[in-house]
């Protein structure tokens, strides 16, 4: 039976109406073979293997689908890497803050470029020198916590702290000589530079019981109350991030009804991101700016009580900012990608460049990639440039991404073989060598033939470096 099932008038009638990114739906597809069943059904690999490798006096008599399925994923992974045509690529413009998330079925990247004004791709080159470490946030004598003079009145949860401190938040730990064990911030809010707190310890969820701080007799203090320092941690135990903003806005009010907290002008929220965290004692833990909207924020969860004005949350910023990734971006390369040619920066014949590191022997900025937040951080000079990513994938991440080149069928078959007979007991080993070289030959033609090399072609980039060729 034959494999195409439309005639050439069908084929480029249906796939002009098709996007170019929609696999086997587009001009050329008869290259590729699903991995397995499509929604049209038809020929693919998986089916293929069933029909002609497994069954009664086949190599694999009674080896299961599920294991098929499984060694089929994980061959067409394992070729994509080296061996498939996987390279994917992204466009985008260098914002601001200099940063591009990964793609989200990224693995690894093959190279960054950037394109000049007449689309010219020009590499970009990591640099090994600076990074994005782990910003921790200390206090003026080097620790890890907050540490503050708290007033401390008999009889009451209410906690008045000797200065404004932005970074509490809703949940903290806090831990002193007369605060009792499991006790965590409940409230805050600040007036006239000074940070009130409400302790609490918990109870059943989702209640909370305030617990009354009886200070111990004998301290020197104000008059309204005993003073002692007191550590404020993050809950869980884990070390507080420096972060790149935190935020107090009063004057707001909101429901229980709905997501929305309202201020009373546009200009009070300017500074509030999506993606900043909500510390208020009437919002959920880990609620999320959603969305900022003029005098509107939407939010990832509702408030347990409404406020009708007068309310105060404190916004923080999830993203961190170490000191080495803020000098790393403030500063200014000193390259001039505009130069004209006509001197000896780029062109010295006279040795005057005797040593240079051609790693950075190039104008095109640099960058790095922070594989905890998943981000590539580019230098200054490439703020509003074009760049392509262009980085391998596994082939797995979509079911239209399923698909093999017909130059690779018959190594995919091998790769399948291999993984199910590895997984079974009492394979004779002179078969396990047999089949394993038979994988690894297949691969090597499939590398081959996928590496495309026309004879014409090499002939006339060789022509162009003074080699004599004769064909």
């Amino acid at each position: 039976m034959a494999l195409l099932n439309q005639s050439p008038g069908e084929y480029y009638q249906q796939n002009s109406n098709h996007n170019n990114n929609t696999a086997l739906t587009t001009y050329g597809n008869y290259q590729f073979i699903p991995l397995g069943p499509s929604v049209s059904g038809g020929n693919n690999i998986i089916d293929n293997f069933h029909a002609t490798y497994v069954g009664e006096g086949k190599i694999l008599e009674n080896v299961s689908f599920g294991d098929i399925i499984f060694h089929a994923n994980r061959a067409l992974a394992e070729l994509s890497f080296d061996t498939l045509k996987s390279c994917k690529s992204q466009e985008i413009e260098i914002p601001a803050t200099l940063k591009m998330p990964l793609p989200q079925d990224y693995v690894n990247y093959v190279k960054l470029t950037r394109v000049d004004s007449s689309g010219i791709e020009h590499i970009i080159y990591p640099t090994r020198d600076t990074s994005a470490p782990f910003p921790i946030l200390q206090s003026d004598d080097g620790d890890y916590e907050i540490e503050a003079v708290a007033t401390l009145d008999s009889g009451s949860s209410t906690v008045v702290l000797d200065t404004e401190y932005k970074e509490i938040m809703v949940g903290d730990s806090v831990v002193g000589q007369s605060i009792p064990n499991n006790t965590f911030v409940a409230s805050t809010s600040n007036s006239g530079g000074i940070t009130t707190i409400t302790l609490e310890t918990p109870g059943p969820p989702p209640a909370l019981t305030p617990v009354a701080v009886t200070p111990v007799a004998g301290w020197s203090g104000a008059s309204t109350g005993s003073q002692e320092t007191i550590r404020i941690y993050p809950r869980g135990g884990s070390v507080r991030r420096q972060t790149e903003s935190t935020h107090i806005v009063e004057n707001l009010s909101w429901n229980s009804t709905d997501k929305k907290i309202t201020a009373t002008s546009a200009n009070d929220i300017s500074d509030i991101k999506v993606g900043m965290k909500v510390s208020n004692e009437y919002f959920p833990r880990n609620t999320r700016v959603v969305s900022v909207n003029n005098t509107v924020i939407v939010v990832s969860r509702e408030a347990t009580t409404a406020v009708t004005s007068g309310g105060e949350i404190t916004f923080r910023s999830l993203t961190t900012t170490s000191d080495t990734w803020s000098n790393y971006k403030s500063a200014t390369p000193s390259e001039n990608k505009n130069d004209d040619y006509e001197d000896d920066n780029y062109w010295p014949n006279l040795g005057q460049r005797y040593g240079l590191d051609p790693e950075r022997a190039h104008v095109n900025g640099s960058y790095f990639i922070d594989c905890d937040s998943g981000m590539i951080h580019f230098s200054s000079n490439l703020s509003g440039e074009t760049i392509i990513l262009k980085y391998i994938s596994d082939s797995l991440g979509r079911d239209n991404e399923k698909i093999v080149h017909k130059f690779a069928e018959e190594a995919i078959y091998k790769w399948i073989i291999y993984g199910c007979l590895s997984a079974r007991i009492g394979i004779p080993e002179y078969v396990m060598r047999r089949f394993k070289k038979e994988k690894f030959a297949e691969t090597r033609k499939a590398k081959l033939r996928l590496s495309n090399i026309k004879l014409e072609e090499i002939t006339q980039v060789f022509r162009g470096k003074s080699k004599q060729i004769k064909h």
